[in-house]
Order: structure tokens, then sequence, then C-alpha cells
């Protein structure tokens, strides 16, 4: 059995459903402060393992019954407990071979870059001239994209031919040379229908604005990304005209649930770059993960808080898909 089967092997038997590799030479015009070549000076393969997101964690939220699964165990799980046992399996193989081998996820909270890839003020400097500040932050999506996991979809996230945007991202860097996965050609996957923006709770990517993007000898479009919009979208968050917040439609809570562990607390459970990507490349067969049953059986919720306050005000009376409060002294505290 060749080498990389081998390896395939351990990490889908170890709970990766993808794997993919990236020559080094691949980063070799990424900037330095996102750049795995400064981190192990003899790499030769970046391998990104992908675990799926199960369909049946985004449910709760799709029906806006059960959403703390979502954080915890659809995203928390994985990331948390998963990813970590699936790279450190193949890292072990790989350095009983006597190669180097370093587990990477998604979590660069020591970054020298914000996460709007700004350089943090007074934070780090170069260990030694000419090296980029400690720490490195590596975007996953693009090394996931060179390592032939799939394009990058309108929405920014990395679509998957068989599972779509339902990925989590590990990756193991070696001084072991493997072969090279072919790069997902853009259209494979994504047709650009932008109903991931059209369908975003907090409108963070545009339909109209768009970023170029040259990457693996490709050049596509994604839509332009509002990072802030994302964040108080994944709250359920709606900033007001004085500069407060309060539940948007597509939050049931007066309150921002407690934030979980290592996770964001998050509501939406990407309902325009996840719930409704995937549910746009199911019905139209653009990847192979299928089921007996469409996601969406109903439409979508969304809860009419003006109409709930005014409800209750005036006749006593909830309207349609108002989630009826626990006690009468909690039906005016939508503002807190």
């Amino acid at each position: 059995m060749e080498l990389f089967e081998q390896l395939k092997e351990l990490a889908l038997s170890t709970g990766a459903d993808v794997i993919g590799v990236a020559p080094i030479e691949r980063f070799k015009d990424f900037p330095a402060q996102e750049n795995p070549i400064w981190i192990m000076p003899e790499a030769k393969s970046m391998i990104v393992l992908g675990h799926r997101t199960m369909r049946g964690s985004l449910r709760g939220t799709e029906e806006g019954t059960f959403f703390s699964h979502y954080p915890a165990l659809g995203l928390g799980y994985v990331n948390i407990d998963i990813v970590p046992l699936t790279a450190r399996a193949v890292c072990r193989f790989i350095e009983d071979l006597g190669k180097e081998a370093m587990p990477i996820g998604d979590h660069f909270a020591w970054a020298a870059t914000d996460e709007y890839g700004q350089l943090r003020q007074r934070y780090s400097v170069p260990a030694r001239p000419g090296q980029p500040a400690p720490d490195v932050r590596l975007n996953l999506t693009k090394l996931a994209y060179l390592a032939g996991l799939g394009e990058i979809g309108w929405s920014g996230k990395l679509l998957n031919p068989k599972y779509g945007p339902r990925l989590i991202f590990g990756c193991v860097l070696t001084e072991l040379e493997l072969p090279a996965s072919e790069i997902v050609a853009p259209g494979t996957v994504c047709t650009r229908c932008k109903s991931c923006a059209s369908a975003c709770t907090g409108g963070a990517i545009s339909a109209d604005e768009s970023e170029t993007v040259s990457l693996g000898g490709y050049t596509f479009e994604i839509g332009k990304f509002d990072r802030k919009r994302c964040e108080l979208g994944k709250i359920g968050a709606e900033e007001t005209e004085d500069g407060s917040y309060k539940p948007s439609k597509y939050s049931p809570f007066r309150k921002k649930p407690a934030m979980l562990p290592f996770e964001s607390n998050d509501i939406c459970a990407g309902r325009g770059c996840m719930r409704e990507c995937m549910i746009q490349l199911e019905e139209g067969k653009r990847i192979t993960n299928l089921f007996d049953v469409p996601f969406r059986r109903h439409p979508a919720w969304e809860v009419d808080w003006e109409g709930y306050n005014s409800g209750r005000i005036v006749n006593k009376t909830l309207p349609p898909n108002a989630p009826k409060p626990i006690a009468e002294a909690n039906a005016n505290d939508i503002n807190e």
C-alpha cells in the first residue's frame, strides 16, 4: 500500500472524513504572517484533514428548538476532541518513520495578527531578524483549498464536493514528502447563486461587492465580508439607532446565551454560509453526500419581536411564532 493511502486509512479510521496534501511550494507567495514555511524550515508537505459537521447538528437551530447543540457538539467537540485526535494519529505515524510532524488545529490565540488580519500593536517582535513576529496565524480555508479539499465559494467558505460547507479542518505540517492533491477548480461546487448572502443573519456577505482572490493557479471572486456584522449575526444581535443592541428576528433569546468554553455562542449556525448553502447544493445535486429527505421541511423561522411586544401590551395575545415568556415579569425586558 502506498504511504499516502496508509495515512488516509489511518486518518479516516480515527475520525477524519477527507484528507488532502499541499506541497510546501504552494505557499511560497503567502505573506510571512500566515505562511507555514516559517513554522517548520524543512517542511515538505501540509496535510489537511476535513471533519464533517453532522447535518443533524444543524437540526435544532433549523427548527428553532435546540440551539446549544451546534456550538457545543457540532463545532466545539469536533475542534477540541476529534481534530487533535486525528492529527496526532497522523503525526505519530509520520514521526515513527523518522520525519518530524506538527499537529495544527484552528486555534491561534497568540497570533501576531488579529481576526481582521491587522498586526496587533506593541504585541510581539520577530525572534530572529527577517522572521515574522510570533505567532503566525494560518488560514485553514486557504490551506484546505490548496490541499485539494474543495473550492472557496462566494461565502468565503471551503465547499467540498462531497460535504459542501460542512467541514472543520485540522492540519499536519511535516518534513515527509507526499504526492500533491489536485486543486479543485472554481465552479466545480459553487454556482455563485449568492443565496448565502441573502440568508446571512447579519448581512455579513455582500451579494453585490466582491473581492478577487488569486490562489493555486486560479483567480476567482468571493463576496465582500464584514466580520463585525458576522459576529453580531452569530449571537442574534441587532444594533439600534442609539448604539445599543437588541435581539434580531433571527434569535428567540431575549439575552445572549452564556459563552461556552472555547467556542462562540453561535445562534445562527451558519444560516447563510452553512445551512442555506447546503440546501442549495443538495437541491442542485452539486455535492454527493445526499439524504432521503430535504433539510428544510417548512419555511425558515423568524421571531416578530415588535409584534410580540405590541401583542403583549395591547391584547395579551402572542403573535405567530413568538416565544412564550417564562414569566410575566420578563415580558418587557427586550432591550436588556
